[in-house]
């Protein structure tokens, strides 16, 4: 539950900026609740022109909870999007930007248990990824598979840190899915069985992305025999 005082809006400090692939920026901001959070929630970032026009969008944190005080979003550049143009082109380590939060419940906790299912597409993954940090600190024993759909492999986000979480974390697996590589294709039954072969039936299934794919991959797990209240959502426009 979300408590009343994370809906007010409050002032954050952009403490860290840096590339992650070629339309998306990593933005570590200061905030006082770091460590108050669940792994899987977001934040509204709200932008203030001076005439008074205000742009607002949610982000999800990627990050751990932790005592570090910075949590950590991963923001795409959309076209024409006021609020992620704004953070691809004009701000800057030090900025002050207004925020409120942590809110949502499409989140996952070590008492929650497992196996873990992710399916994420595109920047659907940030959500999952910081479930996956949480997981590698708090319950390494449960066992997790990310399948995650791209368009391409220079496009994945943290493709760098989950790959080398595959490699040297027991229990855990990737699988990427490339819709524009040569021989690309989309998440589908096949793919689907196999990461299901993979992990065995998982306690829950967590789905993260546009609102088709999410449509398209809840579908395909209630197929495979997967039971309604085992599957979560949350989706995105497009």
């Amino acid at each position: 539950m979300t408590d009343p005082a994370d809906l007010r809006w409050q002032e954050a400090v952009i403490a860290e900026i840096a590339s992650v692939t070629p339309r998306v920026k990593r933005f570590r901001l200061r905030v006082p609740f770091s460590d108050r959070f669940r792994p899987g929630q977001h934040v509204d970032v709200r932008l203030t022109a001076p005439d008074g026009y205000q742009a607002q969008r949610s982000y999800s944190i990627a990050s751990a909870p932790d005592a570090s005080g910075l949590i950590e979003l991963m923001i795409e550049r959309l076209d024409e999007g006021e609020v992620s143009g704004f953070f691809a082109d004009i701000a800057e380590v030090g900025d002050t930007i207004e925020l409120r939060g942590p809110i949502g419940s499409f989140v996952w906790e070590r008492r929650d248990g497992g196996p873990l299912l992710l399916v994420a597409g595109g920047s659907g993954v940030v959500p999952l990824l910081a479930m996956l940090r949480y997981r590698a600190l708090a319950a390494p024993g449960v066992p997790a598979l990310l399948l995650y759909s791209s368009r391409t492999r220079e496009a994945i986000i943290a493709r760098a840190e989950l790959e080398e979480r595959a490699r040297r974390e027991p229990g855990f697996a990737l699988r990427l899915v490339l819709t524009r590589e040569p021989g690309g294709r989309r998440i589908d039954r096949t793919a689907i069985e196999a990461a299901l072969a993979d992990l065995g039936a998982p306690a829950h299934a967590f789905v993260c992305g546009a609102n088709a794919f999410v449509g398209a991959v809840s579908d395909l797990l209630l197929d495979a025999g997967l039971a309604p209240r085992a599957i979560r959502t949350e989706r995105f426009g497009g």
